[in-house]
């Protein structure tokens, strides 16, 4: 009985020891590669969700409750701006440093260096200023997912917005942060700095 062609080269190709090695590592790997991307991708995704960002109590009880009573979780048009919007850049490289960067959160977490009210709010003012830093030296990136400068339209804005907009960004003096602290999250004890 002859084999078709296809099988046949097949065949010859798998009776060699070493050749077949090959072609095996060759695929498990590719396999592999891809096995492994696509779990590496869903587990980003998967801690990349309002969910998972309030599944520890630290987070559900504490920001999170503060955020529930802000315009970006509630508005008259509808659009929310969840946890990893503001937190975690879109941009997959700048989304991979950052997950690198959080991960110390977890050793906070096995700690519980913040698992009560009273040691949230002791290290509050450190957690805010560490983010306003890391939004600061990105020229407030996360923000700029949803809100583009260039779009804005000044007329519609209050006076000191439209001002503040116009001359201060467009300058590339400030960036967002700069004026929106405390934006979705009440502020930490400020006393003693400039401008609170």
């Amino acid at each position: 009985m002859k084999l078709p062609g296809f099988i046949q080269r097949l065949w010859v190709t798998f009776k060699s020891p070493s050749k077949a090695a090959l072609w095996v590592i060759l695929m498990l790997g590719f396999f592999g590669g891809v096995i492994f991307w696509g779990g590496f991708n869903t587990a980003m995704e998967a801690s990349n969700t309002e969910a998972f960002c309030t599944s520890c109590h630290e987070m559900r009880d504490n920001v999170f409750q503060e955020y529930r009573d802000t315009i970006h979780y509630a508005n008259r048009s509808g659009v929310r701006a969840s946890c990893p919007d503001c937190h975690v850049p879109h941009e997959w490289t700048y989304k991979i440093i950052r997950k690198v960067q959080a991960s110390k959160e977890l050793w906070g977490k096995m700690t519980g260096k913040v698992d009560t009210r009273e040691k949230f709010e002791s290290h509050r003012r450190e957690m805010a200023e560490r983010e306003w830093k890391r939004m600061k030296d990105n020229d407030s990136r996360e923000c700029r997912n949803c809100h583009n400068f260039e779009y804005m339209d000044f007329s519609l804005q209050g006076q000191r917005a439209s001002k503040m907009h116009s001359t201060n960004l467009a300058s590339g003096e400030n960036t967002c942060i700069d004026c929106h602290k405390g934006i979705a999250h009440q502020l930490p004890e400020m006393s003693g700095v400039p401008g609170f």
